[in-house]
């Protein structure tokens, strides 16, 4: 059973969001999504279980550079 399921391809503007990944001190859980650049809301995109889900998150959104973790 998946708990997360790849959400269908939201918008993303660089001037209103921001890409991270939301990590989870205790189980080490990566979800790959947006932090609104007003509000710091989180909004998930993806779970990361390896290296090709950052990857095709990155293809997705044209992502360029690092990705900030947020805890």
């Amino acid at each position: 059973m998946k708990l997360f399921h790849k959400k269908s391809h939201t918008t993303y503007n660089p001037a209103e969001k921001t890409p991270v990944i939301k990590c989870s001190i205790c189980t080490g859980e990566q979800v790959a999504g947006f932090q609104d650049n007003a509000t710091k809301a989180f909004e998930d995109i993806m779970l990361i279980q390896d290296a090709s889900d950052l990857a095709h998150f990155r293809e997705m959104y044209d992502i360029i550079g690092d990705i900030k973790k947020i805890y």
